[in-house]
Formats: structure tokens, C-alpha cells, sequence
């Protein structure tokens, strides 16, 4: 399995979000269910822009929802 070399809170962050569902992020950000899924697990690393849109569904800024692993 693949990991990308940074962290992201999306999970606890959707929770925080009124319990956010991932098929709303999803919906909220133009990507499948199964793609948010995959970023709160580690396994696929958001395009710049997707990062971003995530953000602003999530009302976070980008760094508390993606922190770089040293």
C-alpha cells in the first residue's frame, strides 16, 4: 500500500462539520465517495485544487486539514 507523505484531519474535521457524511464532501467538492475515503485513509493525494476545494466545504484552512510528515 501506498502512503503519501503528509497527514490530513478530514475525517475528525467532517465530524466537527455538523457530522458531514463523506458522500456530502464528496458531492461538496465534485469527487466520488470513494475518493474521500481514500484520502482519510492515507492512500491517494489530492491535486493542489481538490486540496483546496476541500478546505473551503470544510470551512478550514489548508493546513488544518493537510499537515506535511517531517
Amino acid at each position: 500500500m501506498t502512503t503519501t507523505p503528509f497527514t490530513n484531519a478530514i475525517r475528525k474535521l467532517r465530524f466537527e462539520h455538523n457530522e458531514m457524511t463523506q458522500q456530502a464532501l464528496a458531492d461538496a467538492c465534485g469527487v466520488t465517495r470513494q475518493t474521500i475515503n481514500a484520502l482519510e485513509a492515507g492512500r491517494y493525494g489530492p491535486s493542489l485544487e481538490l486540496a483546496f476545494r476541500i478546505a473551503r466545504a470544510l470551512d478550514a484552512e489548508l493546513t488544518d486539514v493537510f499537515q506535511w510528515q517531517d
